[in-house]
């Protein structure tokens, strides 16, 4: 056996490989499919969108670009709804998840305090709306009496708390020692005092948490600008994606020229802003995930 042959068979992939059964391949095919079957998708949107728009129409592209081009995402950039959908998203992402988390804390903070008063009556009111609601007719006429109706607002103020949450952050609080409170009450610490400088940098973690679901939520959502926004400068960047995904013509734009716009189609239009649409969303969610594990294993070893 010359030394070659003894490095393979010590090898310890490859002796791994060596025990593995029909059943052990026949798992990882399924898994080398299901993989295969969730990414290609996302590699067709991002294949067609840099392809040129008459020759995609012809058919046959589905891996790489056959003839490459930036036209789609010039025609995409210079749409002026755009970037007015993006900061109207980025706002509503910003406000509507810091007073999320920050209302949402509040009341998970009260709820985890055993004097609080009345909380017998608070606790199954709040669990009652988690699994009973007025529909969407009546939440339409509340919009329109409380005039949030076409305004941001409608954006921020009905999403700023949730039961679920609340019930996510009470859980956490209660596992923070109460030796911690006593020490600060003995100190001359009050309740806000408390609340804010020693309760709530021990939440990293579910802010984390919390903070995670609610930005991919409100950067996803069409649904509010669909039905309770009219103005076409308060729409997001998912309503605006969703109006170019449902035109079938291209129509006119100053920024390029008679010759760009003849090789230009919908469905490639289409893919670019899919596209541009989540790119930041598929940059922040790693980072929130990252913080969210870091903070899940500091906040295990503080408990």
């Amino acid at each position: 056996m010359t030394n070659e042959t003894k490095l393979k068979s010590e090898n310890p992939i490859l002796k791994k490989l060596k025990t593995l059964t029909v059943c052990d391949y026949l798992i990882i095919i399924f898994f080398l499919l299901f993989v295969f079957l969730t990414f290609f998708p996302i590699w067709y949107v991002v294949v067609g969108s840099f392809n040129l728009g008459k020759d995609y129409a012809a058919g046959g592209v589905y891996f790489f670009p056959r003839v490459w081009s930036l036209t789609n995402y010039k025609y995409v950039l210079s749409y002026h709804a755009i970037w007015k959908g993006f900061l109207v998203t980025i706002g509503r992402v910003v406000l509507a998840t810091g007073g999320h988390i920050i209302v949402t804390f509040m009341v998970a903070h009260a709820m985890s305090r055993p004097y609080l008063r009345f909380k017998k009556f608070y606790t199954p009111f709040m669990l009652f709306t988690m699994f009973f609601g007025g529909g969407f007719i009546p939440y339409y006429l509340v919009l329109n009496l409380t005039g949030l109706m076409n305004t941001f607002w409608v954006y921020v103020i009905p999403c700023l708390f949730s039961v679920y949450d609340m019930l996510v952050f009470t859980s956490f609080l209660k596992s923070i020692p109460e030796e911690m409170r006593e020490a600060a009450i003995i100190d001359g610490a009050g309740e806000f005092r408390i609340a804010f400088s020693l309760i709530l940098p021990l939440c990293k973690p579910v802010i984390a948490t919390v903070a995670m679901w609610q930005v991919v939520a409100h950067w996803n959502n069409y649904f509010d600008s669909m039905y309770y926004v009219t103005n076409p400068d308060l729409y997001s960047i998912q309503y605006v994606v969703k109006n170019l995904l449902s035109a079938t013509t291209v129509e006119g734009n100053t920024t390029l020229s008679p010759e760009d716009m003849e090789n230009l189609t919908g469905q490639t239009i289409s893919f670019a802003a899919i596209v541009i649409s989540v790119l930041p969303i598929t940059v922040i969610y790693p980072i929130l995930g990252k913080q969210f594990a870091k903070g899940f294993m500091l906040g295990s070893l503080k408990g």
